[in-house]
């Protein structure tokens, strides 16, 4: 099985170079595609002079939802996993993610950081809370963990979901449809370690996720 991770960045260049390292030592047949959402610093840079990656840049800052959608018209793995270059999520739970796909029900399968060892930030886990409670309600999802980058999905079926979301917004967008046409979405374990610095995430987006979370309901 194929993974194709899936990387959009903005402003990483302190961290992109050692998260693609820790991707390549991951011991599963891979691409990897960077998205570079017209980073400020010297991201695109970076990204550039490393080798056996595609890179894709914008040329404009569009958001995390709109390099998504780039890197996902040129995925040609079996299996799409979305990485964030932050150094949050670790690499070497791909095994783990893809392991539930030997089952040909499973659609999706998400890495839950409150099943595994998650360290988050006190406010962050909270609203994570309040918008899986509110997808699961509003979607009849069973899921823990709305909010996870770490969404591993079957390519054809990613791609077919035709996402619109220009920035994390695109979190809900993904699971709502997923559940609206009854995909399989298994949960496992992952590590998890929230940064403090550097943060792109705010009081805004999240009111833009239950925003989204209303819209695609009423839809």
């Amino acid at each position: 099985m194929r993974l194709t991770v899936l990387i959009p960045v903005y402003n990483e260049e302190q961290s992109v170079s050692e998260l693609i390292s820790h991707v390549r030592a991951v011991p599963v047949e891979k691409e990897i595609l960077v998205v570079d959402d017209h980073s400020s610093d010297n991201t695109l840079r970076v990204i550039r002079s490393i080798p056996d990656i595609r890179v894709f840049a914008h040329e404009t800052n569009r958001g995390k939802g709109a390099a998504i959608r780039t890197g996902l018209a040129h995925a040609t793995g079996d299996v799409v996993v979305i990485q964030d270059a932050d150094l949050e999520y670790d690499p070497a739970d791909y095994p783990r993610l893809l392991a539930p796909f030997a089952d040909p029900r499973v659609d999706a399968v998400y890495g839950s950081r409150f099943r595994g060892n998650g360290n988050f930030l006190f406010l962050s886990r909270m609203a994570n809370y309040f918008l899986t409670f509110v997808t699961n309600a509003f979607f009849g999802g069973r899921i823990t963990d709305m909010e996870t980058c770490y969404k591993a999905i079957r390519r054809q079926l990613f791609q077919d979901l035709d996402l619109t979301a220009n920035r994390f917004e695109i979190e809900p967008e993904i699971t709502t449809k997923l559940l609206r046409r009854g995909a399989r979405i298994v949960e496992v374990p992952i590590a998890y370690r929230a940064r403090t610095e550097g943060k792109k995430i705010g009081p805004r987006d999240g009111l833009m996720a239950c925003w989204s979370l209303a819209k695609w309901y009423v839809r």
